[in-house]
């Protein structure tokens, strides 16, 4: 089986922690939302994938080249955003069967066999992964009828328009011939575009509504909110194995948290429920963590208290602050 992940957005939404890096790239539990992405598609039996790339590219390809992903991997690098479908058109012959998309900057433990099943039985050209949740209005929402057959998207909609709970996920299965309808070196978009024009000329589309779990990353809310569902044990996902100095009477550690490999931490350090401490961090004296993000190589000075705040990698936070509600990035 291959894949197609989406991994060229501009990223701006999750600026600033991703002045230097792409979204995809951004840590979940010491590892990247696209690592966990991968790994997901392995789960499954996938043995290639095509990734497009566009913000800091270098940074994706290095981190592959040093990191081993199990598949056959291409990059795709896009000089100009061709949008979601006119970026896989640029690899029509690269898909010569059914084939998955999905987005790198997203967390999920879907069961993609379910859906590949769930597309064969209903021979259909292109299937939507929907995801029923509370929030509707920052998503593409779906209307399908009893069978799962789509009528109609409407993209980024506005409270009027909002009377369903069904969104889009941004993973879908394709058959080849869905190459007929996206026009060659041109943005061409699946949701504003290349669903439309199926409904159209009344192709089968289907859409389905997947159980297990899905978050988009795309602010700073929902990042915080993937990391904490990961540490209440919501979504399924490799990680490090955690600290294990657990036992020092001068560290009082709340769970749930996390702590990586190579964590230095000092004396009367407090280290409250939903914070995440990454691989090769230093910890000073009289620190207090309250859902603090510290991501890998960091270095945290002694007296001081961080809450809701994310540190962004090798940042250095000089002793004696306390900082609420912030992001600390090394620049």
């Amino acid at each position: 089986m291959k894949a197609f992940i989406l991994a060229a957005g501009a990223s701006t939404r999750l600026r600033p922690l991703t002045y230097d890096i792409p979204k995809p790239m951004v840590p979940i539990i010491e590892k990247p939302a696209l690592y966990h992405t991968v790994e997901n598609l392995k789960k499954y039996g996938f043995k290639d994938a095509c990734i497009n790339l566009y913000h800091c590219p270098e940074v994706i390809t290095d981190y592959f080249k040093n990191n081993k992903s199990g598949l056959n991997v291409i990059y795709s690098a896009e000089k100009e955003l061709l949008g979601t479908a006119g970026a896989i058109k640029k690899h029509e012959k690269f898909f010569d069967n059914t084939f998955v998309v999905i987005s790198g900057d997203g967390l999920t433990d879907i069961n993609l066999k379910k859906v590949l099943e769930f597309h064969k039985k209903k021979k259909s050209l292109a299937t939507v992964v929907l995801k029923e949740i509370d929030a509707k209005f920052e998503y593409g929402i779906i209307l399908p009828d009893s069978n799962g057959k789509i009528k109609s998207f409407i993209e980024k909609p506005k409270w009027k328009d909002i009377f369903v709970n069904t969104i889009n996920t941004g993973i879908y299965v394709f058959e080849p011939e869905i190459f007929k309808y996206i026009p060659a070196n041109k943005f061409f978009d699946f949701s504003m575009d290349l669903f439309p024009l199926l409904l159209k000329n009344k192709k089968n589309i289907y859409g389905y509504v997947m159980k297990e779990y899905w978050t988009d990353i795309g602010n700073i809310s929902e990042y915080k909110k993937g990391i904490f569902d990961v540490l209440d044990g919501k979504v399924k996902i490799k990680s490090a194995s955690s600290y294990n100095e657990q036992s020092r009477k001068d560290v009082k550690i709340e769970y749930p948290c996390f702590i990586g490999k190579n964590v230095k931490i000092g004396k009367n350090v407090v280290i409250k429920p939903y914070s995440v401490i990454s691989e090769n961090c230093e910890i000073g004296d009289n620190v207090v963590l309250e859902k603090a993000i510290v991501w890998n190589g960091s270095k945290i000075s002694k007296n001081v208290t961080l809450s809701n705040t994310i540190v962004g990698f090798k940042t250095i936070i000089p002793k004696g602050i306390s900082l609420f509600d912030s992001i600390i990035m090394r620049r």
